[in-house]
């Protein structure tokens, strides 16, 4: 235990037929409307900035979500679960990762699945204004790899304010999920996160000539090559085998102290493997597995409704 074999999780509407269009349709066209956040700019330790944008209505308890790869705090997932949560009286924390949130940062390095070093920024600062009694985290994609990591670290010593954290779609062991984008059938992902990937990192070259090879960067045309000669090199690994293997959440998840739900789809496109923990879950007292058939990457749509089956789903776990 505990791993949740019956999912409540049934099926997408009709033209949703598999994993690729679960994903790919949410992803383009889903819009949550009725989020208004007020942003606010604080400091990192190393001299850098992160833009939080918050979804306030007076609560003692907030909600952090922390976004996917390319992802921003304006995605479908991220503001429909400041919106449900808003609804059901939280506060909601929307985090943009360094260079995410339309700006540049202002260091050499930018960040990456993970920077769970951020997110402890985000919460202390959060935590140092004296206003909330509890917290619960929800990661996607990424950010749920970011946040599973930050758990992991802190273990024992954990604030006790962080009550309970859910993520989903998430790559709880990054080498794994990386090779998916080498998979027949996935270039539609690869070529869309290499195209976004690589504007930012020539931005990146020419606020700070000389850091990266842009030549080597405009015929780069797969992610080992891109992470090994541009991610893995600003991040200070060797190349990137050992990046995936050195950052890779599930390093960390055996010391996680506090429910944490984790719904990673079977048939979504972009996790593989070691990316459902199914031997830590039946370990551990903390974890708990949902592994619903259907939902793709990010998907979990629900006919005829305005809020996914995941974010409804965290805050049936989190408000409980």
């Amino acid at each position: 235990m505990p791993i949740i074999s019956n999912s409540t999780y049934g099926r997408p509407p009709r033209h949703l037929f598999n994993g690729h269009l679960e994903t790919i349709i949410p992803s383009i066209f889903r819009k949550i409307e009725g989020v208004t956040y007020k942003r606010e700019r604080i400091a990192t330790p190393d001299g850098d900035f992160l833009d939080l944008d918050w979804a306030r209505n007076e609560s003692r308890k907030l909600l952090i979500i922390s976004h996917g790869l390319e992802g921003s705090s304006e995605r479908h997932y991220a503001k429909g679960l400041a919106k449900l949560f808003n609804q059901h009286g939280f506060d909601a924390l929307a985090w943009n990762n360094r260079t995410c949130s339309g700006e540049m940062n202002l260091q050499p390095i930018m960040y990456h699945h993970g920077a769970s070093y951020d997110l402890n920024t985000v919460f202390e600062h959060a935590e140092a204004a004296g206003v909330y009694d509890e917290y619960y985290l929800a990661g996607i994609s990424m950010g749920g790899a970011q946040t599973l990591k930050f758990l992991g670290e802190k273990g024992t010593d954990l604030n006790s304010k962080i009550k309970k954290a859910a993520v989903y779609s998430t790559p709880c062991n990054l080498t794994d999920s990386a090779a998916t984008l080498s998979f027949k059938g996935n270039g539609f992902y690869r070529k869309r996160f290499l195209s976004k990937l690589k504007l930012k990192m020539q931005l990146k070259g020419e606020q700070f000539p000389g850091l990266v090879d842009l030549d080597l960067l405009q015929r780069v045309q797969d992610f080992d090559t891109f992470d090994t000669h541009f991610t893995a090199k600003l991040h200070g690994f060797k190349d990137a085998a050992d990046f995936y293997q050195a950052v890779s959440a599930d390093n960390w998840m055996k010391h996680i102290q506090i429910p944490t739900l984790i719904i990673n789809a079977l048939n979504d496109p972009l996790i593989h493997d070691r990316c459902y923990p199914i031997k830590l879950a039946e370990q551990s007292h903390h974890i708990f597995l949902e592994m619903p058939k259907r939902g793709g990457h990010t998907g979990f749509l629900v006919k005829g409704q305005e809020f996914t089956w995941a974010e409804m789903r965290f805050l049936e776990f989190l408000n409980s």
